[in-house]
């Protein structure tokens, strides 16, 4: 299949290196056809929301045929939509149509692991131990004593292996890092390496500009299964993760788009415990992108954001990528809820959710949006009796999973479903009463909003960081106060409470109303030279 016309200026500089990526979770972006649960063709409805906000591309979560054990992230058949979400046709018209509104697609790749619904694990299950088909997974005897084959857990809680037959206590144990509906691949078998090369073609051919690849550390695991012991789980060195065999996949890969035209690319959800572990996953034959996470992960404080970010780009500088940036995803809390409980005044989470994506979008590299962010949604709080997160099924409800920030996003009206379904839709999670505030209807005309706010600050971005250096230089660095400066654009936020003075320039947008030259707290502001 011949890829859509691409409506893509060039300037010499690949477009994912400075990209503002907006992640599309399916299932919970737009439902056209009333069933509870978004779909392509939903997608393809509210391009223009993510044309007119901003951003350069899209990345969807998995669409394939799933079972939906975890949401999608256990794949029945890679090369199929899922019948819930639409069909090939469908995929495509998607694709032709964001390229017409000159925006890219990243889809979602899940190599670590399949279904156990997919063919192979089926076909696995219904063959002798040694047999071809159980060698594309991980298989192994229990120890003597009937517990599993070692001590590893599951990302989701309790153990990470299964007995495929309960009943049978000789019967074999294969290996789930996550859910027991998600059995691991054996990387080590030529035939998955291979399996998964025809995927990424599959898709490439029907036009895709990249892949997000999910769990991209824990292809490889210790050939002997040794036990963690006393070990953290996700140590670098460890049995788990980050094994070296796994860059061997990322060259070929790299090998791979590389033989397509238009800048194909890749980026990798990689966990590890240093920015200098990371940096390994982008040398110039392996991915182009590899997701910063610390960012994310960091507290709302001045010195955390500041070694963030100074280590990120220390490290990744060497390698000739940029970093990539996020704040929230599908898998986290969101930023302003973060923030808001870590505040400990009503209504901070939302100030310090704005001045951070000033921080965020002036720093050199990608920076990725989770959908929802730019209408200012908190975490939802889901009802134990509606959760579906595996997270909360297997920990007895001790941890309340991923439910909270996936819920649909509101577009219009006073009540659910808000837009995101026709009337009378039900959506797959409830969309929480007091929302309506808060729809892309309610905020589009209202130059005070989170979404005129990102609107403006995206426009901003495209104007003023073009030709920027991928460095910058820190300006003040104090234990309340950042600022540094690329060229001619300058950032500064305010953690603290109390007000601080800017330095000279022209102030072109700031999150709240400078008192004089004075940036008031929990706040931020570009400024120009």
């Amino acid at each position: 299949m011949t890829p859509s016309p691409r409506n893509f200026p060039g300037d010499g500089v690949p477009w994912w290196r400075n990209a503002v990526v907006y992640e599309v979770y399916v299932r919970s972006f737009a439902d056209s056809d009333g069933d509870g649960d978004g779909d392509l063709a939903g997608v393809r409805s509210r391009l223009g929301h993510l044309r007119d906000l901003g951003v350069d591309a899209l990345w969807l979560t998995p669409f394939y045929v799933s079972p939906l054990a975890d949401g999608g992230y256990d794949v029945a058949d890679y090369r199929d939509v899922d019948p819930r979400f639409g069909s090939l046709r469908d995929f495509d018209d998607l694709v032709a149509a964001a390229h017409d509104h000159g925006l890219r697609v990243i889809v979602d790749i899940v190599p670590n692991h399949t279904s156990d619904r997919h063919p192979w694990f089926r076909e696995a299950a219904k063959s002798p131990p040694g047999s071809p088909a159980r060698d594309r997974y991980i298989f192994r005897p229990g120890k003597p004593d009937g517990s599993p084959p070692n001590d590893w857990p599951s990302t989701f809680g309790g153990p990470a292996w299964t007995r495929l037959d309960p009943s049978d206590d000789a019967s074999e144990w294969y290996l789930h890092l996550y859910a027991p509906e998600q059995p691991d691949l054996n990387w080590r078998n030529p035939e998955v390496r291979a399996e998964f090369e025809t995927i990424l073609r599959f898709w490439l051919d029907r036009g895709v500009d990249g892949f997000r690849i999910d769990v991209a550390a824990g292809l490889f695991k210790d050939a002997n299964l040794a036990d963690l012991g006393e070990r953290r789980r996700h140590v670098v060195d460890g049995p788990i993760y980050s094994r070296p065999e796994v860059h061997e996949v990322y060259r070929d890969w790299r090998r791979v788009l590389d033989a397509y035209p238009g800048e194909r690319m890749a980026i990798g959800e990689v966990w590890t415990d240093s920015a200098a572990e990371l940096a390994r996953y982008l040398r110039p034959d392996e991915l182009h992108q590899v997701f910063q996470f610390d960012l994310q992960l960091a507290p709302w404080s001045a010195p955390a954001f500041h070694k963030v970010v100074t280590a990120a780009l220390r490290e990744i500088e060497p390698t000739g990528s940029a970093p990539t940036w996020v704040l929230s995803s599908h898998d986290a809390v969101r930023h302003l809820t973060r923030y808001e409980q870590r505040g400990g005044v009503p209504g901070i989470g939302y100030a310090r959710a704005r001045a951070a994506l000033l921080f965020l979008l002036a720093l050199p590299g990608s920076a990725y949006l989770y959908q929802g962010e730019e209408l200012g949604l908190p975490q939802a709080d889901v009802p134990d009796d509606a959760r579906q997160d595996p997270v909360f099924l297997r920990t007895g409800g001790v941890e309340k999973g991923r439910d909270g920030c996936r819920v649909p996003i509101p577009w219009s009206g006073r009540t659910s479903p808000y837009g995101f379904g026709p009337e009378g839709t039900r959506p797959w999670l409830p969309m929480p009463e007091g929302w309506a505030s808060l729809t892309v209807e309610a905020q589009r005309q209202d130059p005070g909003s989170m979404l005129s706010f990102y609107r403006q600050a995206l426009r901003l971005r495209r104007e003023l960081t073009p030709g920027l250096p991928g460095t910058l230089e820190w300006t003040e660095v104090t234990e309340t106060t950042l600022a540094f400066r690329r060229d001619h654009l300058v950032c500064v936020v305010n953690f603290d409470e109390n007000p601080v003075r800017l330095p000279e320039g022209r102030p072109v947008l700031t999150t709240i109303p400078l008192y004089g030259d004075l940036l008031p707290g929990n706040a931020a502001a570009w400024l120009t030279t």
